[in-house]
C-alpha cells in the first residue's frame, strides 16, 4: 500500500493498481490528488473536504458518500453510492468499512451534519471532522490537529485511545508553520505513539 498525504486533509491511497482518494477539498490540491483516481471517499459536505469542481473534472469515478452529499453531486459524472456507519464497501480494489457519527461540535449556530470515518484496507484510519474511535485495531491513525471544532488536548486524547501502531496529523492548513510545529510535538510527547508530519504530495509505503 502506498499513501500520500496532500495538504490540508486528503489522502491518496494506491494498492494493486487501484487508486482511491479520500476528502479531496478546496485547500488540498484536490486535481493533483484525483490524477488517475479510480474511487474517492467522502467525509462530509464541507468544501476543505470536498470540492465539487474538481470531482466534475475526473470521468467515471466511483464515489461514496453520506447520503446529504451525494445529493449534491448530480453534476459529477460518478457512481454514486451513500454510505452510513455500520456499511463496508470496496473501493478500488479496496475494503472500506465504515464508522463514524456525526460532524464534531462547531456552535449552536452552526447546523449538525453526519460525518463518515473510514477504515481503509484494515489498515489507515481517518474519521473526518471528528474524534470517532472505530473500536477496533488501527495501524495508521490520522489525526486532526487544527480547527475551529476542536482542541489540541483532544486530540492528544484521541491517539491515545485509538493507540494506533502510528499517526499523522491531517487537517492544519488553518495552522501556520509554527502553529503545526507546537502541535506536532505535543503529539510527538503526548500521543504515545509514533507519530510524525508527512511531507505532503510525497508518497511513502505502509
Amino acid at each position: 500500500m502506498k499513501l500520500t498525504k496532500f495538504p490540508h486533509a486528503c489522502l491518496r491511497i494506491e494498492q494493486d493498481g487501484g487508486v482511491l482518494v479520500v476528502d479531496p477539498g478546496t485547500f488540498s490540491s484536490p486535481a493533483d490528488a484525483l490524477r488517475g483516481a479510480d474511487a474517492v471517499l467522502i467525509t462530509h459536505e464541507h468544501a476543505d473536504h470536498v470540492d465539487v469542481d474538481a470531482l466534475k473534472a475526473v470521468p467515471r469515478l466511483a464515489v461514496y458518500a453520506p447520503a446529504d452529499v451525494v445529493a449534491q453531486l448530480s453534476e459529477v459524472d460518478a457512481e454514486l453510492t451513500a454510505v452510513a456507519p455500520g456499511d463496508t464497501v470496496t473501493a478500488a480494489g479496496m475494503d472500506v468499512r465504515v464508522f463514524g457519527d456525526r460532524h464534531a461540535h462547531i456552535h449552536e449556530d452552526v447546523p449538525d451534519i453526519p460525518n463518515n470515518a473510514y477504515l481503509i484496507g484494515g489498515r489507515v484510519y481517518y474519521a473526518g471532522d471528528s474524534f470517532s474511535q472505530p473500536g477496533v485495531e488501527v495501524e495508521t491513525l490520522f489525526v486532526p490537529i487544527g480547527a475551529p471544532w476542536m482542541k489540541l488536548a483532544e486530540a492528544i486524547d484521541y491517539v491515545r485511545a485509538v493507540a494506533p501502531q502510528r499517526a499523522h496529523p491531517t487537517h492544519d492548513a488553518v495552522l501556520s508553520a509554527a502553529g503545526q510545529g507546537i502541535s506536532d510535538n505535543w503529539l510527538i510527547q503526548r500521543g504515545g505513539t509514533a507519530y510524525s508530519r508527512l511531507d505532503p504530495g510525497k508518497p511513502v509505503d505502509l
